[in-house]
């Protein structure tokens, strides 16, 4: 080629690229959202997951498009938060959906349920399974639109300040536990309190409550509840695999760019995966830390687990009576369960239980 046919096309691609670029600016507005979570900034783990979330979608549009994140009572307060969202004071949150039982129980199924899913079947089912889209046209109703955006894995049964030995022992006590759990101890004659996570330590610190549930070491560690509560339970049955959500207006997702949308998608995917990573490398060393200070690690007997099965199944069968959405969520989930732990007690549960029996004599 000559150097001047060459100089000539070259120009035809820069005035290409120059017709193109409008084009490209039209895709990539300059927005400005606001998001509120529902957790404090001094649980990294959780709360950093909206940071996360936010980092990445400013990021990868060279900060055209801003997501202002707030924590938990700055602009409202922690169970507050789908409530703004639906309203349109803010475009979005960070929060638990099972936080908004009291308004439907449907609530609960996008986040845990007692003796539900673990953490992967949770995921599973939410981004495969079909669980997320029952869920977003349950949602509808209320204006919201969710992305899966984190998961704590199983979580610990909580703090008592005394031995839970038999299910008697849980009547009469007060605790802080969220949602459909509250309604299934409430069966035993527990007394539910839902709290969010900065009202947690004093309630039990003066004893407002007698026992309270946050997520696992890590977190509760951070929390201080060791240093009110001596007997630390597990497994957490009402959140075998709890996950969290980005819910967006949906008035303000629609209005949204294609490539804007996608991205809350793809960000939310990321928040998801960072926040298990998170509390699977950070939890064991924190349990190490809570034992080494005098925490007292105590599994809820058979007679307990076998009991608050018992209720949990009854509120299962009370509530699918009344509730059209919840049956038909509740029947979906029960199905993907039961297909799940067929396939589970084949590979997964035989290995891992393997891996535990053997690592003492490693």
């Amino acid at each position: 080629m000559k150097r001047r046919d060459f100089i000539k096309s070259a120009g035809l691609g820069v005035a290409g690229a120059a017709v193109a670029a409008p084009a490209i600016a039209q895709s990539m507005p300059e927005i400005k959202w606001r998001m509120t979570s529902s957790f404090p900034k001094s649980l990294d783990t959780i709360y950093g997951a909206s940071e996360v979330f936010v980092k990445a979608v400013a990021e990868a549009t060279d900060n055209k498009f801003q997501i202002q994140l707030f924590a938990a009572g700055e602009i409202v307060p922690a169970l507050q938060a789908a409530d703004a969202v639906s309203a349109g004071t803010v475009e979005m949150c960070h929060t638990a959906s099972y936080y908004y039982f009291g308004k439907d129980p449907t609530f609960a199924f996008a986040t845990a349920v007692p003796f539900g899913l673990n953490s992967r079947m949770q995921t599973a089912w939410l981004q495969v399974g079909g669980g997320g889209e029952l869920m977003n046209d349950f949602y509808k109703k209320y204006n919201i639109i969710s992305f899966l955006a984190g998961n704590t894995g199983c979580q610990m049964g909580g703090w008592f300040r005394k031995e839970i030995k038999e299910p008697s022992d849980l009547n009469g006590l007060k605790m802080r536990i969220g949602g459909f759990a509250g309604q299934v101890m409430g069966k035993l004659g527990l007394v539910p309190q839902q709290l969010g996570a900065p009202d947690i330590y004093p309630a039990l610190e003066k004893g407002t409550i007698d026992a309270a549930e946050w997520v696992g070491p890590y977190d509760d560690e951070k929390l201080g509840f060791n240093k009110v509560a001596k007997y630390y339970y597990y497994p957490g049955w009402w959140e075998g695999g709890p996950s969290l959500h980005n819910f967006v207006n949906i008035e303000k997702y629609n209005s949204l760019p294609p490539a804007y949308k996608s991205l809350i998608k793809t960000a939310s995917a990321l928040a998801n995966e960072t926040m298990q990573a998170r509390y699977d490398a950070f939890n064991p060393a924190a349990l190490k830390k809570l034992l080494a200070g005098g925490a007292e690690l105590k599994g809820f007997s058979p007679a307990v687990m076998d009991a608050c099965l018992k209720a949990a199944n009854e509120v299962y069968a009370e509530t699918t009576a009344k509730n059209a959405s919840f049956k038909k969520v509740y029947d979906a989930m029960v199905a993907f369960r039961g297909d799940q732990y067929f396939w589970w007690q084949v590979a997964e549960a035989s290995f891992d239980n393997f891996m535990i029996r053997s690592r003492t004599r490693s």
